[in-house]
């Protein structure tokens, strides 16, 4: 990282710093105040102003012209997605009116701030194809007067894009001081017209005498380690964090990805290692899509906060570690985030490490149960024999050559081996919470598809999203063209778009687990300027979505006779058609809103019990153990397989079995014939 350390007075209009990479001049606007004096530390190289992130608000964008409402200057933010309309309010740039030298898009940084770049991105459109080639930048203190940027003894020309997509930088010959910044097209795609998105890097001078300005600008006052960390170094946290909590962490890996990476997974509980009897399962997953690095980020946060917070005795954490075994698997796509890594946060683009090194969408990836439920639902005429839960693969999709990204073999099967209850799935380029299904039943683009327990899912994502600093901000901007303030910042999944396999249907048809997708920034890639910010607006949320994990009823289901757990038995709740199992040890977890339910156990070869169980408001599970009784039929196999000799008591079951039986089956005969010998009296008459 390149380091600017600047000493200047503002009166002058040329500035000669003390030492900067490239040995440039500093130049400051004609127009600067001359009473004002400055002495700035070590700049990091300048991050960007924040058009991308939101930080850059609508009213510090103005244009020479628009073409409509919908290509606006508040449109001209790198990487905004538009909608798929051509015309509408959430199209997919600026766009000036006019195809002149003349047109511009002006940034108003707020304050005296220190240009060093802009990055160039053409327009968004499915319809239409537009970008500048060349632009020249001009800079003012007071947006009347302006000065361009100069390269040497010419005003400099800067290079653009030659497509739509692909972000271009373009460092200033002489990094520039002043408050407005303006791009301004020279050449464009001559089958289009000026169109463009853009970020511009700045660093914002200090005001030393404002402590509390300053105060806010760090973000956070957390001592966390905020930066992008690639393998190697997300590698080498998880161990140090391992090292100062050794007690309460274990690092384990899941499996690899294509080229090798180890999909490492951070443990952190009072025993770790082990399924404690009745202590639920708790899984986080980030990085399913490479590019979308904060839950990367935050997930690397959270285990040097839990582990620092432990120590210090906060007793929200402790409970959270003393009553939950908490998984967090940072990078599901290691592959695919080097990839974007090597860009860097601006440059990636949006797409670039989306996929695994394959080219495979792991948000589809997942075995499609959805449609294996739906056609039996639609063949089965007795619908007593249709299943609700714990769908197995199908056959295709176990074979060698399925097309399954070894990311997603390896996550299948660290959910099969762990009994999970509840899980989030971090992605990134929007700021939304979405519960299941995520698919929609006849394959329309989207329709509300909920699951038997939606109310719910819809819980869980509000938790999360009513906490998040960001989303519960009713003044908050829509990120692309998606207004989620409207249905409170949560969604059904198939009401945004269907998405047949995805990691969530997938997670609820063949699990007990319940799992959401937490959108967490409309910026794919924050620069690492943004982390801390993020981090404080996500870390409540991170801590209460954990804790619904302790919501609805659990317990053990044991035989009556022996005590021991019961695994595989089955847990009905009335009215809600979708049933869970019991893990190995006989524990079960059955998330539910607060209210009274009826649960049926039940289990081959044992009788079926029922009871009642109420869920508080509380925030910790309603115990609901269960004994149940072998049938005498069961007794008998067991026995009958050790070799053993059938005691008296299961002998005189067994008779009175028989002689009930007998009884049935004899009224039924007799029942048959009294109808046929009607039947053929009236054929007589």
């Amino acid at each position: 990282m390149a380091f600017i350390f600047v000493h200047f007075h503002l009166a002058q209009t040329t500035l000669n710093p003390t030492s900067y990479p490239a040995k440039q001049e500093i130049l400051l606007s004609e127009t600067a105040p001359t009473s004002m004096s400055f002495v700035i530390c070590i700049f990091p190289e300048c991050p960007p102003l924040g058009l991308e992130s939101l930080r850059v608000k609508d009213t510090q964008l103005q244009a020479s012209s628009i073409k409509h409402y919908g290509l606006g200057p508040h449109r001209g933010r790198l990487n905004i997605q538009s909608g798929l309309e051509d015309g509408d309010e959430y199209d997919g740039a600026w766009c000036a009116k006019y195809e002149d030298k003349k047109q511009w898009l002006e940034v108003d940084a707020l304050r005296p701030t220190l240009f060093t770049g802009v990055i160039l991105q053409g327009r968004n459109s499915i319809w239409s194809w537009d970008w500048v080639h060349t632009y020249k930048v001009q800079l003012s203190n007071d947006s009347m007067v302006w000065k361009p940027s100069m390269n040497g003894s010419r005003e400099a020309v800067f290079e653009g894009n030659q497509d739509v997509e692909t972000p271009v930088l373009a460092l200033l010959p002489e990094p520039m001081v002043a408050r407005y910044l303006r791009i301004n097209p020279q050449t464009w795609f001559e089958n289009g017209t000026i169109c463009l998105r853009a970020e511009v890097l700045g660093c914002p001078i200090p005001d030393p005498n404002n402590i509390y300005l300053l105060e806010a600008e760090q973000g956070s006052r957390e001592k966390l380690d905020f930066r992008h960390h690639n393998y190697k170094e997300m590698r080498k946290l998880m161990k140090v964090v391992n090292e100062e909590c050794p007690d309460i962490t274990r690092i384990y890996s899941i499996g690899k990805s294509y080229q090798g990476l180890k999909l490492y997974v951070m443990e952190i509980s009072d025993n770790p290692g082990t399924h404690e009897l009745g202590e639920p399962e708790f899984r986080y997953v980030a990085g399913m899509h490479g590019n979308e690095v904060l839950g990367r980020e935050l997930l690397l946060n959270l285990m040097q906060y839990m582990c620092r917070e432990y120590k210090l005795g906060n007793q929200r954490v402790v409970r959270l570690i003393k009553e939950t075994r908490i998984h967090l698997l940072p990078s599901m796509n290691p592959d695919g985030y080097e990839m974007a890594y090597k860009k860097g946060s601006e440059l990636a683009s949006w797409a670039l490490g989306r996929y695994s090194y394959e080219g495979i969408d792991m948000n589809h990836n997942f075995a499609d149960l959805n449609s294996v439920m739906w056609d039996a639902q639609e063949l089965e005429t007795d619908k007593s024999k249709l299943i609700n839960h714990y769908f197995p693969l199908p056959e295709n999709y176990t074979s060698e050559h399925a097309f399954v990204a070894s990311e997603t073999r390896a996550v299948i099967n660290w959910m099969q081996t762990i009994p999970f209850v509840l899980s989030a799935n971090l992605h990134g380029g929007e700021l939304v919470v979405t519960y299941p299904f995520d698919m929609t039943r006849d394959w329309a683009p989207y329709e509300h598809t909920p699951t038997p327990d939606d109310s719910f899912f819809r819980w869980l994502a509000t938790v999360y999203a009513s906490t998040n600093q960001v989303m519960s901000n009713p003044d908050r901007r829509t990120c692309h063209y998606k207004d989620f303030l409207q249905n409170n910042n949560i969604i059904n999944g198939a009401s945004w778009h269907t998405v047949p396999g995805s990691m969530n249907d997938f997670s609820y048809l063949h699990t007990n687990c319940f799992e959401v997708t937490v959108e967490l920034s409309c910026d794919k890639f924050p620069h690492a300027s943004e982390l801390p910010t993020e981090w404080e607006n996500n870390k409540e949320s991170l801590l209460v979505y954990m804790e619904q994990v302790h919501r609805g009823i659990k317990g053990v289901i044991r035989d009556k006779d022996t005590e021991a757990g019961i695994a595989d038995a089955i847990i009905k709740v009335e009215d809600i058609d979708h049933h869970i199992r019991s893990a190995f040890d006989g524990d079960y977890w059955r998330l539910l809103n607060p209210g009274e339910y009826e649960v049926t156990v039940s289990a081959e070869g044992y009788f079926s019990s029922r009871r009642l169980c109420r869920v508080e408001y509380e925030h910790y599970p309603t115990i609901c153990d269960f004994h149940i009784t072998k049938t005498p039929k069961q007794r008998l196999r067991e026995i009958l397989a050790r070799g053993g000799k059938i005691p008296k008591d299961l002998q005189l079951r067994l008779r009175q079995l028989r002689l009930r039986k007998l009884r049935a089956s004899t009224k039924a005969i007799n029942r048959r014939r009294a109808q046929e010998h009607r039947a053929r009296q009236r054929r007589a008459d």
